[in-house]
C-alpha cells in the first residue's frame, strides 16, 4: 500500500470518528490550571453580590483611603481634578446634550464600581487595596452620591441593600421593532433607475499629498 493511500485513510477515519467536547479532548500539552492558580483572575463580582469577598468597610473608613489613593484624580468631592473621570453627580443629566456619567447618575449596578474599582484602582497601583479598603472606597462613593448615609457599612450582607438611582435605565436592544418603520430598505429589483458609480477615491484623489496638505 502507498504512502499516499495510507494518509488518505488516515484522513477518512478522522473525519467519521466520533467527535469529542474541549474537556474531554486530550491534547497531551500542559495541565489544567488549579483553583489556585486561576485565582487572580476569577474576581468578578454579579449583580447579586456573587463572588464578593469576605470583609467590610465604612463610609467613615472610606474617606480615610478615598483620599489618600483617589481624591488626587477624582477630586475630594468626586468632582473630578483635572480631566480625571468625574465619579459623583451628574443625576438628572444623562437625557441632555453634556450627560455626566458618574457612579450615581450612570452605573445600574453596584457591581459595576465594585468590581472596577478592584481590578483597575488605584490608577498605576491596581488591585493593591485589600478587601475592607475596598468595601470602605466603594461605601464612601456611594457617600458621594448620596446612595448612602454617613454611618453605612459595606459589606457582602448589605451589598444587596444599595438601590443604584439609574438601576431601571438600562434595557435591551428593540431596535428592530421600536424603529423598523424609519427603516429605508434598499431596492433590489425593480428600481426606478440604476445605480451608477460617479467617482472613485483612486481618480478624484481625496488623499491630499505634501504640498497640498493644510499648512499649520
Amino acid at each position: 500500500m502507498s504512502k499516499c493511500l495510507k494518509a488518505a485513510m488516515v484522513i477518512a477515519a478522522l473525519a467519521c470518528a466520533p467527535t469529542a467536547s474541549g474537556a474531554d479532548r486530550k491534547l497531551d500539552i500542559g495541565r489544567s490550571a488549579t483553583p489556585q492558580e486561576t485565582a487572580g483572575w476569577d474576581i468578578d463580582v454579579r449583580p447579586d453580590g456573587q463572588g464578593l469577598p469576605a470583609g467590610s468597610g465604612s463610609v467613615k473608613a472610606g474617606e480615610a483611603v478615598y483620599m489618600a489613593k483617589c481624591a488626587a484624580c477624582h477630586g475630594e468631592f468626586g468632582e473630578s481634578a483635572g480631566r480625571w473621570p468625574q465619579v459623583a453627580g451628574g443625576q438628572g443629566s444623562l437625557a441632555s446634550h453634556d450627560p455626566v456619567k458618574t457612579v450615581g447618575s450612570y452605573f445600574a449596578h453596584l457591581s459595576t464600581a465594585f468590581d472596577y474599582v478592584r481590578r483597575a484602582m488605584p490608577f498605576g497601583d491596581a488591585q493593591s487595596l485589600n478587601d475592607d479598603e475596598l468595601y470602605a472606597v466603594v461605601a464612601y462613593m456611594l457617600f458621594l452620591n448620596d446612595i448612602v448615609d454617613d454611618k453605612f457599612v459595606l459589606s457582602r450582607e448589605t451589598f444587596g441593600s444599595v438601590k443604584m438611582p439609574n438601576a431601571g435605565g438600562f434595557y435591551d436592544d428593540d431596535r428592530e421593532t421600536a424603529e423598523k418603520a424609519f427603516w429605508n430598505v434598499p431596492c433590489m429589483t425593480n428600481c426606478k433607475s440604476d445605480a451608477k458609480v460617479i467617482g472613485r477615491a483612486r481618480v478624484i484623489d481625496v488623499t491630499p499629498d505634501e504640498k497640498r496638505r493644510p499648512q499649520d
